[in-house]
């Protein structure tokens, strides 16, 4: 008798714990604005772009446009929400906090584009230089940051000018390519330009915590890396020349 109840209490706990015992605590079992907040806890590179390819339905959750916009110049219908065919269409759309994330292939064309929020702009390949931002020339910069932002995973190439201008708030760089092309004026080319604290942008838009954070980050090309004014300090300045 006592072998006989061992044997029904090991199958009730089997059971207990099987996949397809509907007491059991999957996380499929949960609906999809419960997932979606899970979703949104999640880095979005790579984390969130490795659940998307789990199945449909985490791919249309993770790729919802409430977790992150995208810049995609080959999507045809561009009516889907979230989605936009350049950069400036999306920073302009973008909520404060939101992530943007540009797709690989192909160059995204960028020329003078002020960013007034705190965003997150993330290069969709695998590696930075398979997404590239191309600043041409008689533009001052590719984007101009005059909020916290961050910049990720991208390639930003600038014939003339500088890649990025920073104004104030905090910008944080990092694993990207910042390159200055090769020309007769080099002189007039820095891939990094910084003005905050020096006293020629408007008051109310500059911050306290200004500060330009690099790290694992190539930059090439210009007279100078960095070129700043005022009393702004490069932070964590891991890069490579």
């Amino acid at each position: 008798m006592e072998v006989e109840e061992l044997e029904k209490r090991k199958s009730r706990k089997i059971t207990s714990s099987s996949p397809s015992s509907p007491s059991s605590a999957l996380i499929n079992n949960l609906d999809d604005g419960c997932l979606m907040h899970i979703f949104s806890f999640l880095s979005p590179i790579p984390d969130r772009y490795n659940t998307a390819l789990v199945c449909h339905r985490w791919c249309y959750l993770a790729c919802h446009p409430r977790l992150w916009l995208r810049v995609d110049r080959s999507v045809q219908d561009f009516s889907e929400p979230g989605v936009f065919p350049n950069i400036e269409e999306a920073v302009s759309a973008a909520r404060p906090g939101d992530t943007i994330l540009i797709a690989a292939g192909g160059s995204h064309l960028a020329s003078n584009i002020q960013i007034k929020k705190p965003l997150c702009l993330i290069g969709g390949g695998e590696l930075p230089d398979e997404t590239n931002v191309i600043c041409l020339r008689g533009s001052d910069s590719a984007l101009e940051f005059l909020s916290t932002c961050k910049l990720t995973n991208l390639t930003v190439k600038a014939e003339l000018g500088c890649c990025l201008l920073h104004r104030s708030g905090r910008l944080i760089i990092d694993e990207c390519i910042l390159q200055c092309e090769s020309n007769p004026l080099d002189y007039l080319s820095c891939p990094i330009v910084s003005t905050a604290g020096s006293g020629v942008f408007p008051s109310n838009l500059k911050s306290d915590g200004d500060s330009i954070s690099v790290s694992h980050t190539r930059i090439e090309g210009g007279a100078k890396a960095v070129l700043t004014s005022g009393d702004l300090a490069l932070q964590q300045d891991q890069y490579l020349m």
